[in-house]
């Protein structure tokens, strides 16, 4: 079997580039995963952020958190458990507009740690995006234009924990899905596993390493791609023991950015344009109430709005 692509991205900058490209191009086009080391993100920073985040959910969210689990009874579940996940989440803008300093319970160290945080990760999203198009054959800047919109990208992180799970085989961590946006930028857990993703049939564990940032591909540019990069499914699978730490930061278009295939891309397929056009907004509205179903109904209703 395959193993999963791990991309230094130091390599980038002397003469293993020329295979380094070439890792990130067959990620994409294999995967719609890897994990990359030496991204230039400060080690201290993640772990500060690694080490308030789980304070702040001892703090702050485990209660809320078994509160949820007892008024629905999942304790006491007998069979699959098919509408709920076994997660404790909150939500952080960053752009357009930031509301981190709106969100109630973070402390000062906190919310300074996740805006700078936030500012390394849209930097490397957006190296990553002029990587994503010297592979493409896209001019450099192209996927930064597609998501920009009227007043630039949307970004924001999902921080969750997966507490341990008395049981794992009748209820998921969260549920399978794609993600709807651009490119996802995971910075998870190190020691506590559980994320899987979906690989010619097969459910393949996403290995948890130290310092490591897990990039995904979303929707929206499998569409800006005409097909030739996919978005994946993901799950994730909760533990036994352990609480695992996700931060999932999202690079999105802007909420008013039209989306369409390339065209340079569909000049070069035979099938033509394979996705259609549409505002990202109208997107998630639709994505809203199917995220956990499949993905090719969701892009053919996208057909019929005008």
């Amino acid at each position: 079997m395959e193993t999963f692509p791990v991309i230094d991205l130091e390599e980038l900058n002397g003469e293993e580039r020329g295979a380094a490209m070439a890792k990130i191009k067959d990620a994409c086009e294999k995967w719609g995963f890897f994990e990359l080391v030496n991204h230039g993100i400060s080690h201290q920073l993640m772990d500060n952020v690694e080490r308030l985040t789980k304070e702040h959910y001892t703090k702050c969210m485990e209660r809320k958190f078994k509160q949820m689990v007892a008024s629905k009874g999942l304790e006491a579940a007998q069979s699959e458990i098919n509408d709920v996940d076994w997660e404790s989440t909150f939500h952080l803008r960053h752009l357009p507009v930031s509301n981190i300093s709106e969100v109630p319970d973070l402390e000062e160290d906190y919310r300074k740690a996740m805006k700078q945080f936030a500012l390394e990760l849209e930097k490397l999203a957006e190296l990553l995006l002029d990587l994503l198009c010297e592979n493409l054959g896209l001019e450099k800047g192209y996927l930064k234009r597609a998501f920009h919109g009227s007043k630039g990208p949307t970004f924001g992180a999902k921080v969750s924990n997966y507490p341990p799970c008395p049981k794992p085989h009748l209820i998921k961590g969260l549920r399978a899905h794609t993600d709807a946006g651009g490119i996802i930028l995971l910075f998870q857990d190190d020691k506590v596993g559980g994320l899987q993703l979906l690989k010619d049939g097969h459910w393949v564990d996403v290995p948890p390493m130290r310092h490591s940032i897990v990039i995904n591909l979303g929707d929206q540019l499998e569409v800006i791609t005409n097909g030739k990069y996919k978005s994946i499914e993901h799950r994730v699978i909760a533990q036994t023991d352990g609480n695992r730490m996700s931060i999932a930061s999202f690079y999105n278009p802007g909420s008013d950015a039209v989306i369409y295939p390339a065209p340079e891309l569909v000049e070069k397929e035979e099938q033509g344009q394979a996705y259609p056009k549409f505002v990202f907004e109208d997107y998630m509205k639709l994505y809203a109430g199917l995220k956990f179903q499949a993905k090719g109904p969701r892009f053919e209703a996208m057909k019929d709005i005008k």
